[in-house]
């Protein structure tokens, strides 16, 4: 067995939010949350690196172990080195104390890849992001090989899309840290990057420097910390509420219609030789439908074509509402909302191209994704981040789960193995 620490890094000077790390969080100070995440993952040795007695003194008060570092470290690295010559282990897991929403079962996996493979020398963690959220310089993106290898990280978009109708994915690095003793021994004679005073990121100097990362995925993380606002953001949440200046039209649908071809799939019809139609979906979608169906939203499809690799599609989805090969999709639209027995208000439909304009007109809110013509994006209420085919109904599902409370579907272990028997993709 390998030994593991856990080093929890927790400062208390911020421009944006002085003494975060103390900040009240449901009756308990934000440390102490994680703190608690982390000391779920057994045998492993769990210590708040902080450079304030007040941290320190709190730790300490709900019997946490703290230990005091140097103020001028320049990076958390430096500071999880001055750490590791305390406190001996083969692993060590770098986690910022401003990470209440952290999962356990993300930090046990990234331990678990560690010791199972001992030829990786650092290891993170990255989860699915939309191309809007890509353009925030505050979200760090990676890029990753097919082995799992972190090719480079940025706070620009990468991969830059050259060609229009290419699609791209992004993944947005989380910033958890998992090290082998021999690299955070080697770390403070490596030269500084000039890549890593570009992009103020430390990850690259050992990029730089030849050192491999491999970055393992996860479901998509709650926010971390860094102002007021966030802290607000992270109760909400956890209160298993949505603030009110965040909520919209979603938080009353209670039923959601989709169209297939351009939403579900990207567009493309396939023959093989039979003459048999054959259809690309994506399971992130097929996951989506099934959270929807379990928070008590109805899912149902209407089609303009029929096949047996749809039918086949909606039966592994537990979908009974559907109306496939028509072509008046306003009638449609309203007889299955009779038939769920909710309203006009309360019905969402997904499309992408002009015979979905009378089902928009049909329902109460009408939705597309980002690949739709422009003349399609000015008749909906809302517009996606994601094309079709690539995980668009999924951003909208989560978008839905997030604004009615149903936030623990997608973030949390217990609640989801509650219903995961029900839970295909």
């Amino acid at each position: 067995m390998q030994s593991v620490a856990i080093v929890i890094l927790a400062c208390y000077s911020s421009l944006r939010f002085p003494g975060k790390p103390l900040a009240d969080i449901l009756g308990k100070p934000m440390i102490q949350h994680v703190y608690e995440k982390a000391a779920s993952i057994k045998s492993a040795t769990v210590v708040v690196a902080t450079d304030d007695d007040r941290i320190l003194s709190v730790v300490h008060s709900f019997g946490g172990k703290g230990m005091m570092t140097r103020p001028d470290h320049a990076s958390g690295t430096d500071r999880l080195v001055e750490v590791m010559k305390e406190i001996d282990a083969d692993l060590y897991i770098n986690l910022q104390g401003d990470e209440p929403l952290v999962r356990v079962e993300d930090l046990e996996l990234l331990v678990q890849a560690m010791t199972a493979d001992t030829s990786i020398e650092v290891g993170t963690l990255y989860h699915a992001i939309s191309a809007h959220q890509a353009k925030d310089p505050n979200t760090v993106k990676v890029v990753t090989s097919h082995s799992g290898r972190a090719c480079y990280f940025s706070r620009s978009p990468i991969p830059f899309i050259r060609d229009k109708d290419r699609q791209a994915s992004y993944k947005q690095h989380v910033g958890v840290y998992a090290y082998r003793k021999s690299i955070l021994e080697k770390y403070t004679r490596l030269d500084e990057s000039h890549i890593e005073t570009v992009e103020q990121l430390e990850q690259l100097r050992l990029l730089d420097s030849d050192v491999d990362i491999y970055a393992f995925e996860v479901m998509p993380t709650g926010p971390g910390v860094d102002t007021p606002k966030d802290l607000e953001k992270v109760i909400s949440i956890l209160k298993g509420e949505q603030p009110e200046s965040e909520k919209s039209l979603l938080s009353n649908i209670e039923l959601v219609i989709t169209d297939i071809d351009g939403v579900l799939t990207d567009g493309g019809i396939y023959y093989d030789e039979h003459g048999e139609c054959m259809k690309r979906f994506h399971v992130r979608d097929g996951l989506g439908i099934k959270l929807l169906q379990q928070a008590g939203v109805k899912v149902a499809v209407l089609s303009g074509r029929d096949s047996k690799a749809l039918r086949k599609r909606l039966a592994d989805l537990g979908i009974d509402i559907f109306n496939l090969g028509v072509k008046n999709k306003e009638v449609a639209c309203k007889d299955i909302i009779k038939q769920v027995g909710t309203t006009k208000t309360n019905t969402l439909y997904i499309g992408d191209d002009s015979i979905d304009l009378p089902a928009f007109i049909s329902c109460g809110l009408a939705v597309t994704v980002a690949d739709a013509p422009e003349y399609i994006k000015s008749q909906c209420d809302l517009i996606l981040d994601t094309q079709g085919g690539f995980g668009a109904f999924r951003e909208l599902a989560d978008k839905i789960l997030m604004e009615q409370g149903n936030f623990k579907l997608l973030n949390d272990s217990s609640t989801f193995l509650k219903v995961h028997a029900a839970v295909t993709q």
